[in-house]
């Protein structure tokens, strides 16, 4: 029986890919490429904010009445502790790099997945890879990805969080503690769950922050964009260039000082939660009940009131700025130096 298709018809037959296959085989690139560069930039960004990082959350978790007195009282007696001056400042930074990698490669992963699936169920929005969608939708779309991302967050701070405040209650002397010395303690008195304990907090926190990092980027980039488009003619195959690496370098502190600063007293309760040391039970058998996080959050209002809530944060957008400038500079870059 005679062929009813041309020769040429044939031979597209044969060489053409349907297209469901490439859509998928292109999402799997895509997410091999945003874990893959937010791990690289996750790190490298941790490596930079860790020592402040240490510093905010020992000023967080202070008993009252403060032992430290502000942010450089802090830091002088971490280095004049015996307990390794510098090197303290560093402590448990294992558990931060691995959550670090996670949780920037987790971030830019479902950033994107968010944003397809908006495109999906309304198409009304600009559709097709590299489309720019308006800022409301992408804050959505960071909202989405912080709140899966604290999924994977919680139990990676709550070692962190231990470890960098390591203090015993009736001396101001750090105590060393490995990462796996923490897990195991914390799966022995709680199980599993215990290491979920702060959950609310990394939520709201990563859900509101996440927002507002991937929505200030978005905002600051397209502004600096404007500023640019207007003041040159320059521009490739009928489009603007791409953003040089000073703008996307004040974006992304921009971004990292409104991640921190808005939500930020939730951080705060969290870090007390976690490094809250309560052992399960009495010497009587008799079950302790934990601080529930609104619980947690009067007793610090009542406290210490509004400063109580802020403690740190000073330090901790000083910090965040030049890391999260970095994380952004260094995942866009990878992204159109690999394609």
């Amino acid at each position: 029986m005679a062929s009813t298709f041309s020769k040429d018809e044939v031979s597209d037959l044969a060489t053409t890919t349907p297209k469901p296959i490439l859509a998928v085989e292109n999402q799997g690139i895509e997410a091999i490429k945003d874990i893959t560069f937010g791990s690289i930039a996750g790190m490298i960004g941790k490596v930079i904010e860790y020592p402040f990082d240490t510093i905010k959350v020992r000023l967080q978790s202070q008993p009252h009445p403060p032992i430290y007195s502000g942010p450089l009282d802090c830091f002088r007696q971490s280095l004049l502790s015996p307990d390794g001056g510098l090197r303290s400042l560093y402590r448990g930074i294992s558990a931060p790099l691995f959550g670090a990698a996670i949780e920037t490669s987790s971030l830019f992963f479902s950033y994107r997945i968010a944003q397809s699936l908006l495109q999906t169920l309304n198409p009304t929005l600009p559709q097709g890879k590299g489309a720019r969608l308006p800022l409301d939708a992408l804050a959505a779309c960071g909202a989405v990805s912080g709140a899966m991302t604290s999924l994977l967050l919680t139990p990676i701070e709550l070692v962190k969080c231990k470890m960098q405040y390591s203090v015993s209650p009736s001396s101001t002397s750090t105590l060393t503690r490995s990462p796996i010395t923490v897990i195991a303690s914390v799966f022995r008195q709680h199980g599993i769950l215990g290491f979920w304990r702060g959950q609310l907090g990394t939520l709201i926190r990563e859900t509101g922050g996440s927002a507002a990092w991937f929505g200030c980027y978005e905002g600051v980039s397209v502004g600096l964009r404007r500023y640019r488009d207007a003041s040159t003619t320059r521009r490739l195959n009928g489009r603007s260039p791409s953003s040089p690496i000073h703008h996307q370098l004040l974006a992304g502190a921009s971004a990292g000082v409104a991640y921190n600063f808005v939500f930020f007293p939730a951080d705060t309760i969290k870090s007390r939660m976690q490094t809250e040391e309560l052992p399960s039970s009495t010497s009587s058998g008799a079950v302790i009940k934990r601080q529930t996080f609104w619980k947690s959050g009067k007793e610090l209002w009542q406290q210490q009131g509004l400063r109580g809530l802020y403690r740190g944060c000073g330090i901790t957008v000083a910090r965040s700025a030049p890391s999260s400038a970095v994380i952004f500079t260094i995942y866009e870059g990878l992204r159109e130096w690999v394609g």
